[in-house]
């Protein structure tokens, strides 16, 4: 069995298991199970703390697991990034009360609150920055009212959080991060993680395109084929209609109204969209 760690509980937790089931495979109805085997696929989830699942996965203890970037550059264990998964976006961030610290060199010497202490710890040695570190499990943008700390660093979004606690966040972001494929440091890509990838990245295309089709005069295709080039080559076929084509191809789905519009105006018609559930590139 190819064994997968998956979140159990936290944002990247229904995201997670939406995309697994997307991408053909079995996941559990009642949150409170923690094993669930797959044995069509041949693949055994364990639904894991966030927070864990690095340990577990640079352990070797599961093959794959799926996680945030930021929990596993904090986490110091034996695993890499393998796929980003485009959701469970945050921007990580320092923050402090408003015209006290405005550069990361002025943190130097000051105490730093935060949940991601060796990430934190990290940037700062990268930066030839050195403070005082003090973990906490969460609600860090109360640290500088409490007197623990001069800084946070913490996941921001819009802000509003830190605003509300007197802090606003200043310099360049310390991460961007995601949810992410992770897999043990060093190992070698086998069957089933080739297979997880793979159908995995038919789900990110699936999410990020459209299957357009429509018809064109023949003296107007390579305008049109311009406009929808396609993954490969979009596919053109003669219609019964003397001078006129018929043209299939794939399009961002961001992108999809202002090619229809495009299209038109070259002469385009019957102008039809197409959600993709699935595909393999």
């Amino acid at each position: 069995m190819f064994r997968i760690a998956v979140p159990n509980k936290g944002s990247l937790s229904e995201p997670a298991v939406a995309m697994l089931k997307e991408a053909g495979y079995r996941q559990r109805r009642d949150p409170r199970e923690l094993v669930l085997q797959d044995p069509d696929n041949g693949v055994e989830f364990f639904f894991l703390r966030p927070r864990d699942i690095a340990v577990y996965v640079g352990s070797g203890t599961v093959d794959a697991g799926i996680t945030g970037r930021d929990l596993l550059l904090d986490s110091g264990a034996a695993a890499v990034e393998h796929l980003p998964l485009g959701f469970g976006g945050s921007t990580f961030r320092f923050a402090a009360p408003v015209d006290r610290v405005d550069s990361v060199a002025q943190i130097d010497g000051m105490r730093v609150a935060t949940s991601y202490p060796v990430l934190v710890t990290r940037h700062l040695a990268a930066h030839g920055v050195t403070a005082d570190v003090v973990r906490l499990d969460g609600a860090v943008e109360s640290a500088v009212q409490l007197g623990i700390a001069d800084v946070v660093a913490d996941v921001v979004s819009t802000g509003t959080t830190l605003r509300g606690a007197g802090l606003v966040v200043f310099g360049d972001p310390i991460l961007v991060s995601e949810a992410v494929l992770i897999r043990p440091q060093g190992s070698a890509v086998g069957t089933g993680l080739d297979t997880l990838t793979r159908r995995l990245q038919g789900v990110l295309v699936a999410d990020q395109y459209v299957l357009m089709d429509y018809d064109v005069p023949t003296s107007q295709v390579d305008r049109a084929i311009a406009i929808t080039p396609g993954l490969e080559s979009p596919t053109v076929s003669l219609l019964h209609k003397p001078d006129w084509a018929a043209v299939r191809a794939m399009v961002r789905r961001d992108q999809t109204n202002r090619v229809m519009d495009d299209l038109y105006d070259v002469g385009a018609r019957a102008i039809l969209v197409t959600l993709i559930h699935a595909c393999r590139l």
